[in-house]
Protein backbone atom coordinates (compact mmCIF):
# COMPACT_ATOMS: atom_id res chain seq x y z
CA UNK A 1 0.00 0.00 0.00
CA UNK A 2 2.63 2.35 0.90
CA UNK A 3 5.07 1.83 -1.89
CA UNK A 4 1.79 2.17 -4.55
CA UNK A 5 0.83 6.14 -2.42
CA UNK A 6 4.49 6.73 -2.79
CA UNK A 7 5.11 6.11 -6.99
CA UNK A 8 2.22 8.88 -7.62
CA UNK A 9 3.43 11.03 -4.96
CA UNK A 10 5.54 14.02 -6.81
CA UNK A 11 9.21 14.71 -4.43
CA UNK A 12 7.51 17.32 -2.45
CA UNK A 13 8.54 20.82 -1.65
CA UNK A 14 8.14 23.00 1.56
CA UNK A 15 5.55 24.99 -0.37
CA UNK A 16 4.04 21.19 -0.75
CA UNK A 17 3.58 20.29 2.79
CA UNK A 18 2.69 23.47 4.32
CA UNK A 19 -0.51 21.51 5.70
CA UNK A 20 2.24 20.16 8.08
CA UNK A 21 3.53 23.36 9.57
CA UNK A 22 2.74 23.03 13.29
CA UNK A 23 2.91 26.46 13.73
CA UNK A 24 -0.53 27.35 12.02
CA UNK A 25 -2.46 25.01 13.97
CA UNK A 26 -3.17 25.47 17.99
CA UNK A 27 -1.42 23.10 19.94
CA UNK A 28 -3.23 20.52 20.74
CA UNK A 29 -3.32 18.68 24.41
CA UNK A 30 -2.47 14.61 24.17
CA UNK A 31 -2.29 14.41 27.74
CA UNK A 32 -6.00 15.66 28.55
CA UNK A 33 -7.82 12.90 30.29
CA UNK A 34 -10.51 13.47 33.07
CA UNK A 35 -11.76 9.80 34.46
CA UNK A 36 -14.00 12.00 36.55
CA UNK A 37 -17.58 11.92 35.11
CA UNK A 38 -19.55 13.00 38.20
CA UNK A 39 -19.03 16.75 37.56
CA UNK A 40 -19.11 17.34 33.57
CA UNK A 41 -17.14 20.35 31.98
CA UNK A 42 -19.23 19.67 28.85
CA UNK A 43 -20.80 23.00 26.89
CA UNK A 44 -24.20 21.76 25.37
CA UNK A 45 -24.33 21.73 21.89
CA UNK A 46 -25.79 24.65 20.30
CA UNK A 47 -27.89 22.21 17.82
CA UNK A 48 -29.44 18.53 18.06
CA UNK A 49 -30.74 16.50 16.00
CA UNK A 50 -32.70 12.92 16.51
CA UNK A 51 -32.98 10.58 13.68
CA UNK A 52 -35.02 7.88 13.89
CA UNK A 53 -34.84 4.69 11.96
CA UNK A 54 -37.93 2.09 12.63
CA UNK A 55 -37.78 -1.14 10.68
CA UNK A 56 -38.06 -4.94 10.01
CA UNK A 57 -37.43 -7.13 7.21
CA UNK A 58 -40.32 -5.89 4.99
CA UNK A 59 -40.50 -1.88 5.89
CA UNK A 60 -38.14 0.96 7.06
CA UNK A 61 -39.13 4.36 8.23
CA UNK A 62 -36.31 7.37 8.34
CA UNK A 63 -37.71 10.23 10.44
CA UNK A 64 -36.08 13.40 11.83
CA UNK A 65 -37.85 14.23 15.16
CA UNK A 66 -38.34 17.55 16.32
CA UNK A 67 -38.34 16.81 20.25
CA UNK A 68 -36.84 14.16 22.26
CA UNK A 69 -40.26 13.09 23.36
CA UNK A 70 -41.31 11.59 19.99
CA UNK A 71 -38.89 8.52 20.41
CA UNK A 72 -41.00 7.61 23.51
CA UNK A 73 -43.18 5.47 21.41
CA UNK A 74 -40.36 3.34 20.52
CA UNK A 75 -38.99 2.00 23.50
CA UNK A 76 -42.27 -1.05 23.48
CA UNK A 77 -42.65 -0.93 19.91
CA UNK A 78 -42.20 -4.84 18.11
CA UNK A 79 -40.17 -3.57 15.00
CA UNK A 80 -36.44 -2.92 15.65
CA UNK A 81 -35.55 1.13 16.32
CA UNK A 82 -32.21 3.33 15.79
CA UNK A 83 -32.07 6.37 17.66
CA UNK A 84 -29.20 8.43 16.57
CA UNK A 85 -28.80 11.75 18.52
CA UNK A 86 -26.49 14.31 17.09
CA UNK A 87 -25.52 17.16 19.72
CA UNK A 88 -25.39 16.40 23.86
CA UNK A 89 -27.01 18.47 25.94
CA UNK A 90 -27.47 17.46 29.53
CA UNK A 91 -30.98 17.77 29.94
CA UNK A 92 -31.78 15.53 26.41
CA UNK A 93 -29.57 12.80 27.43
CA UNK A 94 -30.94 12.81 30.79
CA UNK A 95 -34.87 12.28 29.47
CA UNK A 96 -33.94 9.73 26.97
CA UNK A 97 -32.32 7.76 29.66
CA UNK A 98 -34.67 8.00 31.84
CA UNK A 99 -37.54 7.14 29.82
CA UNK A 100 -35.20 4.22 28.00
CA UNK A 101 -34.32 3.13 31.47
CA UNK A 102 -30.31 3.30 31.52
CA UNK A 103 -28.19 3.36 34.34
CA UNK A 104 -27.27 6.72 35.63
CA UNK A 105 -23.37 5.25 35.19
CA UNK A 106 -23.96 5.29 31.52
CA UNK A 107 -26.03 8.76 31.43
CA UNK A 108 -22.58 10.22 33.07
CA UNK A 109 -20.34 8.34 30.27
CA UNK A 110 -21.90 9.68 27.84
CA UNK A 111 -21.70 13.01 29.22
CA UNK A 112 -17.89 12.86 30.02
CA UNK A 113 -14.96 14.49 28.04
CA UNK A 114 -12.11 12.65 27.41
CA UNK A 115 -13.15 8.97 28.26
CA UNK A 116 -10.84 6.02 27.59
CA UNK A 117 -12.96 3.39 25.17
CA UNK A 118 -14.73 0.61 27.21
CA UNK A 119 -17.77 -1.52 26.72
CA UNK A 120 -20.29 -2.24 30.13
CA UNK A 121 -22.89 -4.40 30.65
CA UNK A 122 -25.59 -2.55 33.25
CA UNK A 123 -29.09 -4.46 33.86
CA UNK A 124 -31.08 -5.20 30.26
CA UNK A 125 -28.41 -2.49 28.77
CA UNK A 126 -25.08 -3.05 26.67
CA UNK A 127 -23.47 0.02 26.53
CA UNK A 128 -20.15 0.84 24.52
CA UNK A 129 -18.20 4.38 24.34
CA UNK A 130 -15.23 4.45 21.81
CA UNK A 131 -13.70 7.28 19.74
CA UNK A 132 -14.67 8.45 16.37
CA UNK A 133 -11.88 9.59 14.61
CA UNK A 134 -11.38 11.94 10.93
CA UNK A 135 -8.33 13.36 9.30
CA UNK A 136 -8.51 17.34 9.26
CA UNK A 137 -7.13 17.86 5.51
CA UNK A 138 -6.66 21.81 6.41
CA UNK A 139 -4.63 21.61 8.93
CA UNK A 140 -3.10 17.87 8.78
CA UNK A 141 -4.33 17.05 12.32
CA UNK A 142 -6.82 13.94 13.16
CA UNK A 143 -10.24 15.34 15.04
CA UNK A 144 -11.61 12.84 17.45
CA UNK A 145 -15.49 12.62 18.20
CA UNK A 146 -16.38 10.69 21.49
CA UNK A 147 -19.19 7.97 20.18
CA UNK A 148 -21.98 6.33 22.99
CA UNK A 149 -23.45 3.38 22.16
CA UNK A 150 -26.74 1.44 24.12
CA UNK A 151 -28.23 -1.01 23.01
CA UNK A 152 -31.58 -2.89 24.26
CA UNK A 153 -33.66 -5.56 23.29
CA UNK A 154 -35.39 -4.02 20.50
CA UNK A 155 -33.91 -0.34 20.12
CA UNK A 156 -29.88 0.81 19.32
CA UNK A 157 -29.21 4.60 20.82
CA UNK A 158 -26.33 6.51 19.40
CA UNK A 159 -24.45 9.71 20.91
CA UNK A 160 -22.97 11.67 18.85
CA UNK A 161 -21.19 15.14 20.10
CA UNK A 162 -20.59 16.79 16.47
CA UNK A 163 -23.85 17.07 14.56
CA UNK A 164 -22.19 17.95 11.37
CA UNK A 165 -20.51 15.01 10.51
CA UNK A 166 -20.31 11.26 10.92
CA UNK A 167 -18.88 7.56 9.53
CA UNK A 168 -22.89 6.21 9.70
CA UNK A 169 -23.84 6.56 5.94
CA UNK A 170 -22.96 3.29 5.30
CA UNK A 171 -25.30 1.52 7.61
CA UNK A 172 -27.77 4.29 6.32
CA UNK A 173 -27.80 3.08 2.80
CA UNK A 174 -27.95 -0.41 4.12
CA UNK A 175 -31.21 -0.10 5.85
CA UNK A 176 -33.02 1.60 3.04
CA UNK A 177 -32.06 -1.54 1.20
CA UNK A 178 -35.58 -4.10 1.30
CA UNK A 179 -34.17 -7.19 2.40
CA UNK A 180 -30.82 -6.19 3.65
CA UNK A 181 -28.83 -8.42 6.30
CA UNK A 182 -29.10 -5.71 8.49
CA UNK A 183 -32.76 -5.01 8.00
CA UNK A 184 -33.21 -8.93 8.74
CA UNK A 185 -31.49 -8.92 11.50
CA UNK A 186 -31.67 -7.82 15.46
CA UNK A 187 -30.38 -5.28 17.47
CA UNK A 188 -26.93 -6.99 18.06
CA UNK A 189 -25.95 -7.15 14.41
CA UNK A 190 -27.41 -3.20 13.86
CA UNK A 191 -24.80 -2.62 16.77
CA UNK A 192 -21.93 -4.35 15.00
CA UNK A 193 -22.46 -2.45 11.94
CA UNK A 194 -21.99 0.81 14.01
CA UNK A 195 -19.14 -0.49 15.38
CA UNK A 196 -17.65 -1.64 12.36
CA UNK A 197 -17.89 1.74 10.15
CA UNK A 198 -16.09 3.18 13.08
CA UNK A 199 -13.11 1.06 13.01
CA UNK A 200 -12.99 0.81 9.36
CA UNK A 201 -12.94 4.90 9.14
CA UNK A 202 -9.75 4.30 11.40
CA UNK A 203 -7.96 2.63 8.11
CA UNK A 204 -8.70 5.91 6.27
CA UNK A 205 -7.13 7.94 9.18
CA UNK A 206 -3.91 5.53 9.19
CA UNK A 207 -3.52 5.84 5.11
CA UNK A 208 -3.66 9.84 5.60
CA UNK A 209 -0.79 9.44 8.12
CA UNK A 210 0.73 7.10 5.89
CA UNK A 211 0.91 9.17 2.56
CA UNK A 212 2.81 12.10 5.13
CA UNK A 213 5.13 10.13 7.16
CA UNK A 214 6.08 8.96 3.24
CA UNK A 215 5.99 12.85 2.51
CA UNK A 216 8.62 13.73 5.40
CA UNK A 217 11.08 11.03 4.26
CA UNK A 218 11.69 12.63 1.11
CA UNK A 219 11.85 16.02 2.60
CA UNK A 220 14.24 14.97 5.26
CA UNK A 221 16.24 14.14 2.60
CA UNK A 222 16.23 17.56 0.94
CA UNK A 223 15.28 19.88 3.41
CA UNK A 224 17.30 18.80 7.14
CA UNK A 225 16.38 21.78 9.05
CA UNK A 226 14.69 23.14 12.45
CA UNK A 227 11.78 23.52 10.05
CA UNK A 228 11.51 20.15 8.92
CA UNK A 229 12.41 18.81 12.36
CA UNK A 230 9.37 20.55 14.16
CA UNK A 231 7.18 18.86 11.10
CA UNK A 232 8.32 15.58 12.72
CA UNK A 233 7.51 16.20 16.00
CA UNK A 234 3.81 17.38 14.84
CA UNK A 235 3.41 14.38 12.90
CA UNK A 236 4.67 11.69 15.43
CA UNK A 237 2.54 14.00 17.83
CA UNK A 238 -0.72 13.13 15.78
CA UNK A 239 0.59 9.55 15.47
CA UNK A 240 0.46 9.42 19.14
CA UNK A 241 -3.06 10.90 19.51
CA UNK A 242 -4.37 8.45 17.05
CA UNK A 243 -2.56 5.13 19.01
CA UNK A 244 -3.40 6.50 22.24
CA UNK A 245 -7.48 6.48 20.90
CA UNK A 246 -7.88 3.59 19.63
CA UNK A 247 -6.07 0.95 21.83
CA UNK A 248 -8.08 0.60 24.07
CA UNK A 249 -11.37 -0.35 21.64
CA UNK A 250 -10.00 -3.91 21.08
CA UNK A 251 -10.70 -4.51 24.83
CA UNK A 252 -14.08 -2.70 24.01
CA UNK A 253 -15.34 -5.47 21.57
CA UNK A 254 -13.39 -8.26 23.21
CA UNK A 255 -16.02 -7.46 25.54
CA UNK A 256 -18.51 -8.18 23.19
CA UNK A 257 -17.18 -11.23 22.39
CA UNK A 258 -16.71 -12.77 25.95
CA UNK A 259 -20.57 -11.14 26.92
CA UNK A 260 -23.22 -13.54 27.72
CA UNK A 261 -25.82 -11.42 28.13
CA UNK A 262 -28.83 -12.22 26.07
CA UNK A 263 -29.19 -9.04 23.80
CA UNK A 264 -26.32 -11.03 21.92
CA UNK A 265 -27.18 -14.11 19.39
CA UNK A 266 -24.09 -16.77 19.03
CA UNK A 267 -24.95 -15.93 15.36
CA UNK A 268 -23.83 -12.67 15.30
CA UNK A 269 -20.57 -13.49 17.09
CA UNK A 270 -18.77 -14.21 14.23
CA UNK A 271 -19.25 -10.19 13.32
CA UNK A 272 -17.27 -8.95 16.59
CA UNK A 273 -14.83 -11.22 15.84
CA UNK A 274 -14.20 -9.95 12.14
CA UNK A 275 -14.14 -6.17 13.95
CA UNK A 276 -11.64 -7.65 16.45
CA UNK A 277 -9.33 -8.54 13.77
CA UNK A 278 -10.17 -5.21 12.05
CA UNK A 279 -8.93 -3.18 14.88
CA UNK A 280 -6.07 -5.19 15.97
CA UNK A 281 -4.72 -4.97 12.24
CA UNK A 282 -5.50 -0.98 13.06
CA UNK A 283 -3.28 -1.27 16.06
CA UNK A 284 -0.53 -3.07 14.34
CA UNK A 285 -0.59 -0.73 11.58
CA UNK A 286 -0.85 2.29 14.36
CA UNK A 287 2.66 0.76 15.93
CA UNK A 288 4.04 0.18 12.46
CA UNK A 289 3.81 4.50 11.88
CA UNK A 290 5.14 4.84 15.05
CA UNK A 291 8.09 3.37 14.13
CA UNK A 292 8.08 4.82 10.81
CA UNK A 293 8.20 8.37 12.52
CA UNK A 294 10.78 7.65 14.91
CA UNK A 295 12.88 6.27 11.57
CA UNK A 296 11.99 9.30 10.12
CA UNK A 297 13.48 11.22 12.79
CA UNK A 298 16.42 9.03 13.03
CA UNK A 299 16.81 10.09 9.23
CA UNK A 300 17.00 13.56 10.13
CA UNK A 301 19.91 13.03 12.62
CA UNK A 302 21.54 11.27 10.21
CA UNK A 303 21.62 13.57 7.61
CA UNK A 304 22.11 17.02 9.66
CA UNK A 305 25.23 14.99 10.86
CA UNK A 306 26.05 14.36 7.14
CA UNK A 307 25.96 17.78 6.03
CA UNK A 308 27.81 18.77 9.18
CA UNK A 309 30.60 16.28 8.15
CA UNK A 310 30.36 17.49 4.88
CA UNK A 311 30.80 21.19 5.88
CA UNK A 312 33.74 20.01 8.71
CA UNK A 313 35.42 18.09 5.68
CA UNK A 314 35.74 20.98 3.47
CA UNK A 315 36.67 23.68 6.28
CA UNK A 316 39.34 20.99 7.30
CA UNK A 317 40.63 20.74 3.57
CA UNK A 318 40.44 24.98 3.37
CA UNK A 319 42.60 25.19 6.65
CA UNK A 320 44.82 22.17 4.96
CA UNK A 321 45.57 23.58 2.15
CA UNK A 322 46.59 27.33 4.02
CA UNK A 323 48.63 26.22 6.38
CA UNK A 324 51.29 25.34 4.72
CA UNK A 325 51.39 28.87 2.67
CA UNK A 326 50.34 30.16 6.38
CA UNK A 327 54.15 28.51 7.69
CA UNK A 328 55.80 29.61 4.68
CA UNK A 329 54.39 33.32 4.86
CA UNK A 330 54.93 33.58 8.37
CA UNK A 331 58.81 32.47 7.91
CA UNK A 332 59.48 35.01 5.46
CA UNK A 333 57.55 37.96 7.40
CA UNK A 334 60.46 37.45 10.35
CA UNK A 335 62.50 40.57 9.07
CA UNK A 336 65.61 38.86 10.79
CA UNK A 337 68.68 40.54 8.93
CA UNK A 338 70.49 37.53 8.52
CA UNK A 339 67.91 36.33 6.08
CA UNK A 340 69.73 35.82 2.77
CA UNK A 341 66.48 35.44 0.78
CA UNK A 342 65.22 38.71 1.74
CA UNK A 343 68.04 40.43 -0.50
CA UNK A 344 67.00 38.29 -3.83
CA UNK A 345 65.96 40.66 -6.23
CA UNK A 346 63.32 38.22 -7.78
CA UNK A 347 62.85 36.50 -4.62
CA UNK A 348 59.24 37.81 -4.13
CA UNK A 349 58.16 36.03 -6.97
CA UNK A 350 60.15 33.03 -6.46
CA UNK A 351 57.98 32.58 -2.97
CA UNK A 352 55.11 33.22 -4.55
CA UNK A 353 55.28 30.90 -7.31
CA UNK A 354 56.53 28.20 -4.84
CA UNK A 355 53.26 28.94 -3.13
CA UNK A 356 51.36 28.47 -5.84
CA UNK A 357 53.00 25.16 -6.94
CA UNK A 358 52.08 23.64 -3.47
CA UNK A 359 49.37 24.60 -3.60
CA UNK A 360 48.30 22.89 -6.81
CA UNK A 361 50.21 19.70 -5.67
CA UNK A 362 48.08 19.36 -2.81
CA UNK A 363 44.63 19.91 -4.33
CA UNK A 364 45.90 16.87 -7.10
CA UNK A 365 46.89 14.60 -4.30
CA UNK A 366 43.43 15.58 -2.14
CA UNK A 367 41.56 15.02 -5.28
CA UNK A 368 43.71 11.79 -6.25
CA UNK A 369 42.27 10.41 -2.88
CA UNK A 370 38.85 11.08 -3.49
CA UNK A 371 38.75 13.92 -0.22
CA UNK A 372 36.61 16.37 -2.19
Amino acid sequence: MLKSVKNKLPIPSVGMLDALNPFKVKKQRIMNFNPATGVSSRKPSECSKVTVFDYNGSECTEKVLSSLEETFVYRDKPTFTWINIDGLRKEDVHTICAHFIIHPLIEEDILSIGQRAKMDEIGERLFCLLPMMYFNKETSTIDQEQVSIVMGKNFVISFQEDPTRDVFDPVRDKLRIPGSRIRNGTMDFLCYSLLDVIVDNYFQVLDKLGERIELMEDVVQHEPNTRTLARINFLRRQVFLFKRGIAPVRELVNGYLKSECDLLEDNVTKYYKDVYDHIIQCNDLADNYRDMILNVQDLYHSQLNLKMNEIMKVLAVVTTLLTPLTLIAGIYGMNFHNMPELESRNGYFYTLGGMGLLLILMIFIFRKRGWF
